[in-house]
């Protein structure tokens, strides 16, 4: 049945496009003021059974990427706007989205299919065995190619990296805030396992966020 039900979302559901999947389009405008987030922002490890909608996952990923102007510009600062942050995600707990691996597109606000299948246990593997991150209904990692930004900026450019990424991070934990939902950021994992993982080439490992209803 909970088969059936999948192939109807994949092949009905006018957001999929083959593996890539548009997410519904971002609100700009919210009901929680950025002072309440600010003050009520904490670190969330026990998550509830309730799904994360896939309006809120889209929500949540524009926040640490999402395009904002026609010149390209995104929702985190980034040095020379050389923008070297990639984004995937694990998820195991998305209304009407396939267990699996992801990676988000913010020129289309979409995501595209990496892998299928339920992965958030070989994550939490690969992070020392951190329960949350097996029992998030999804978990963001911030990966980053380097030489986008060191090219220009040198060995500082991994600085400027490693900034970025905690701008990209603290807008997802506020966005989630604002929308009731419990983040946890970890920084502890094994970079080759994660790496593997996700199949990356280029891409390190710098962050992972694991998100799920309180």
């Amino acid at each position: 049945m909970l088969e059936l039900l999948l192939t109807f979302v994949v092949f009905f559901n006018p957001f999929y496009q083959g593996n890539e999947i548009l997410l519904p389009k971002p609100e700009k405008f919210g009901k929680v003021s950025i002072e309440e987030t600010l003050s009520k922002r904490r670190t969330i490890r026990n998550y509830s059974k309730e799904p994360i909608q896939l309006k809120e996952l889209g929500q949540l990923l524009w926040a640490a990427q999402g395009i904002t102007s026609d010149e390209g510009f995104r929702t985190a600062p980034s040095a020379g706007a050389l923008y070297p942050l990639e984004i995937f995600i694990v998820t195991g707990n998305v209304e009407e989205l396939e267990d699996g691996i992801y990676r988000y597109n913010p020129s289309k606000h979409s995501i595209i299919k990496i892998s299928s299948g339920d992965k958030r246990k070989q994550l939490a593997d690969a992070a020392l065995g951190q329960e949350q991150i097996q029992t998030a209904a999804v978990n963001i990692i911030i990966t980053a190619v380097l030489k986008r930004t060191t090219w220009k900026y040198g060995e500082r450019g991994k600085r400027y990296v490693h900034i970025e990424v905690g701008h990209a991070a603290q807008n997802v934990m506020l966005q989630a805030e604002a929308l009731g939902i419990g983040v946890c950021p970890v920084g502890a994992f094994q970079d080759e396992k994660v790496k593997k993982l996700l199949s990356l080439n280029e891409e390190e490992p710098l962050y992972i966020l694991t998100v799920g209803k309180k």
